[in-house]
């Protein structure tokens, strides 16, 4: 018999040290992380209890009688530990669904945390919304991974993009310091491109830093004293995840994005498991961007699916 409960701010203790002992968990799941946007999203995480003991989180916000895991992050997901079962994780859903119900929901977004993550295989929950909750898979959208131990070979357009920028005199480094002078690059890639902004503002992104900075990276290439672009990076236990990349027309000419990706996966990072260069998709994943992917299996990465699943309450 399990019991659910509504995450509140006293209880930030005993979830983040959830978080850490679960299967799934990462530093995007702290309460420090994720309520950094909490005035853009109405959150409502569920705790999980059985005789008194925490046995589950789910990252959540609501929206209009919607239940999100999340709507603020990339992924999101049932957060269980090690003994869980797929039984005992079929009843959770069972608990969670009458939750909602007496709760006034009607449907759930589900963002699943991809396998990647996980420390220990750690699906049930797939299986769960798919036997308890008849959910339906409504978005697919596919991101390049490099298995480090494994990876292809590079193809010539990055080799090439990478010794052209070194012949150029860029030196690639890990800059903490360097925030605003990537955030206006990124912003101006953005607005060009696709007429948006980045998701995070500078300011956030530098109070997050300041939160968890054994987990968040900024590398950036120099030609001389200019920063000519970057990558900001998300580090977790066994996935290394490219958050933003972007740079200047000056710096896409001296292929500083090639410079950059040689220094982290064949150096700094070659060591992690996986490396993450995100999704390429648009339209909730009905179109791939194709020459964006092409450059992300330019440097060994593969498919691995960021999935949404829905149900009705």
């Amino acid at each position: 018999m399990f019991e659910i409960t509504r995450y509140t701010a006293d209880r930030k203790t005993a979830w983040d040290d959830f978080v850490a002992r679960s299967r799934q968990g990462t530093f995007l799941f702290c309460r420090d992380y994720m309520d950094y946007h909490s005035d853009r999203f109405h959150d409502h995480s569920l705790m999980v209890w059985s005789n008194d003991a925490l046995v589950a989180v789910l990252p959540a916000n609501q929206e209009a009688g919607v239940l999100w895991s999340h709507q603020g992050l990339t992924y999101g997901g049932l957060l269980t530990l090690d003994k869980t079962g797929a039984a005992e994780v079929c009843d959770i859903f069972r608990h969670i669904n009458n939750y909602l119900r007496a709760h006034d929901f009607h449907r759930v977004v589900y963002k699943p945390t991809p396998w990647i993550y996980h420390r220990l295989p750690a699906e049930e929950d797939l299986y769960a919304v798919f036997n308890v909750c008849r959910a339906r898979l409504t978005v697919r959208n596919v991101a390049s991974v490099v298995n480090q131990a494994n990876a292809p070979k590079w193809s010539r357009d990055r080799h090439y993009g990478a010794n052209k920028a070194h012949t150029h005199g860029v030196v690639v480094a890990q800059r903490d310091a360097d925030f605003a002078l990537f955030w206006n690059i990124l912003t101006d890639n953005l607005k060009t491109t696709h007429q948006a902004t980045p998701v995070h503002t500078l300011e956030e992104i530098q109070r997050l830093y300041a939160a968890f900075p054994d987990n968040i990276k900024l590398y950036t290439a120099r030609l001389g004293n200019e920063v000519l672009g970057g990558a900001l990076l998300y580090v977790t236990p066994r996935v290394v995840h490219a958050q933003y990349i972007s740079a200047s027309p000056e710096g896409k000419r001296a292929h500083v994005v090639d410079a950059i990706f040689r220094t982290i996966l064949t150096q700094d990072y070659r060591h992690c498991p996986y490396f993450d260069f995100g999704t390429s998709n648009e339209q909730r994943g009905r179109v791939l961007n194709e020459g964006l992917v092409y450059q992300k299996e330019g440097f060994g990465g593969r498919g691995v699916c960021y999935d949404w699943y829905e149900w009705d309450v």
